[in-house]
């Protein structure tokens, strides 16, 4: 590889523009602005997220970015990082070998209001931050995770300034700067799944991809050979060593974001057990059942899986987000996980504690070779006390899978129930409408201005 990975990919987010987009490309940015707003919003009203805001406001500094769109504003560092978090609190932002949107889009709000940038720019600068964000994350073998790194925002960090740089229009040296200063600040760790802490690193890399872009516009430097030098960032984080730091990127020559998509979110958990959910709940429908009915589940996971879905036992909902076992009996007590049931009164229920310890993971190593972690499906059998097993479909795809994608209709009523949750006064349908035609708008700062009410105007 002639060039450095760092300069292959400044070069590329430096000189990459609206027109060069694929059609696909824009589309699917659009939806992961649509959703990744959506659960912003949600999650804004969420404590983890107060607490972080709290903290942040009491450093002052210049008001640039609004929080979550509303009346509220604080430096674009920090409003991307408040947003950040808001916006990965819920477990509800969508997937891409990892969650890219959640780090890329409140970066770009936020410094995108800082600059006025339109929305095409933001379409760009989001096709930017995605297409680096998976050239890094499909090179590494191995499985982050299990050495017990977060890829959201270990990768995102440098997704997002990839993202930003594109949005301040930097040369390829600058850029490849700030990518170097973002992977010197990347962190993110597993040990965090279930905590408040979890959406809060997700945040921080927000946050890293703006103040590193920043830093690099004012002429702060890194090493152009971070990603592929012996001591660098991809070995350094590898879990065994296996990444690809020799081929070179075909970015502009194919397009990852229209390969690869992007899978948006039915349920506020861990991806991990979407399948699971939607195996039960199918299952549930052809065959309704009681409770009492059944002696015992069984879920087949990988075993990746299973490890990352740790908590056996949750009793708070930040922790059932990461537990099979509430996963599979919230499906079948309510018929759904969603909101009403993803919180402290719901996982503490009699009837839901109670199924869960008649809930078992089964796991297999029976990888998929198109999703690393990912079994090649997942699977339900329930059995009941009159000695019936019924058997779940084997799903391989989540509905909302990019390979099964959601219809607008499907996205619309998700985006509108979010913007519920969260209850910022917004005109959500006119918002929708807005987002769906995110290329046409003269200035991201427009979408702020669809709160109701004096403070709208005011803002």
């Amino acid at each position: 590889m002639a060039r450095k990975l760092a300069q292959a990919l400044g070069e590329f987010a430096a000189n990459l523009r609206f027109s060069q987009l694929p059609t696909a490309a824009i589309r699917t940015a659009k939806t992961g602005v649509i959703d990744c707003v959506a659960v912003m919003v949600a999650g804004s009203v969420e404590l983890p997220v107060q607490i972080l805001r709290k903290t942040l406001n009491g450093l002052g500094g210049v008001p640039e970015a609004t929080l979550y769109l509303s009346a509220e504003r604080m430096p674009a560092p920090d409003a991307a990082w408040i947003n950040g978090m808001a916006g990965h609190v819920l477990d509800y932002d969508d997937f891409a070998r990892g969650h890219p949107s959640v780090v890329i889009v409140p970066a770009i709000l936020a410094e995108g209001e800082a600059l006025d940038a339109s929305g095409a720019d933001i379409v760009t600068a989001y096709v930017a931050g995605y297409e680096v964000w998976m050239e890094l994350v499909t090179r590494e073998r191995g499985n982050y995770q299990m050495k017990g790194w977060h890829p959201t925002p270990l990768i995102g960090a440098l997704a997002a300034a990839a993202a930003c740089a594109n949005l301040r229009r930097l040369d390829a040296a600058a850029v490849t700067a700030a990518l170097g200063l973002a992977a010197a600040q990347a962190s993110g760790i597993t040990a965090s799944y279930g905590t408040m802490a979890k959406s809060m690193q997700v945040g921080k890399a927000a946050h890293t991809g703006v103040i590193s872009v920043r830093m690099a516009a004012d002429g702060m430097t890194a090493l152009p050979e971070v990603l592929d030098h012996e001591q660098g960032f991809l070995r350094a984080v590898s879990p065994a060593g296996d990444v690809d730091v020799q081929s070179a990127p075909r970015l502009g020559e194919r397009w990852h974001i229209t390969e690869r998509g992007l899978s948006i979110k039915r349920y506020p958990v861990c991806y991990c057990a979407h399948r699971a959910i939607d195996a039960t709940i199918n299952l549930i429908s052809r065959q309704p059942l009681e409770a009492e009915d059944i002696d015992r589940i069984e879920v087949s996971l990988s075993r990746i899986h299973a490890t990352i879905l740790k908590n056996h036992r949750p009793t708070t909902g930040l922790a059932a987000k990461f537990s099979a076992e509430f996963a599979v009996a919230a499906s079948v007590l309510a018929g759904n996980v969603g909101l009403q049931e993803v919180n402290d009164a719901f996982v503490t229920r009699r009837e839901v504690q109670e199924l869960m310890r008649r809930v078992t993971v089964v796991t297999n190593e029976n990888y998929d070779p198109e999703a690393p972690g990912f079994a090649l499906w997942d699977q339900v059998h329930v059995f009941l006390k009159d000695s019936r097993v019924l058997e779940s479909e084997q799903v391989r795809h989540a509905l909302g899978n990019a390979k099964r994608p959601l219809g607008t209709d499907d996205l619309r009523r998700k985006f509108l129930d979010c913007m519920a949750a969260g209850d910022q006064g917004f005109d959500a349908e006119q918002l929708f409408r807005d987002l769906e035609t995110l290329e046409h708008l003269a200035s991201c700062r427009a979408l702020a201005a669809r709160r109701r009410g004096p403070a709208a105007a005011a803002a």
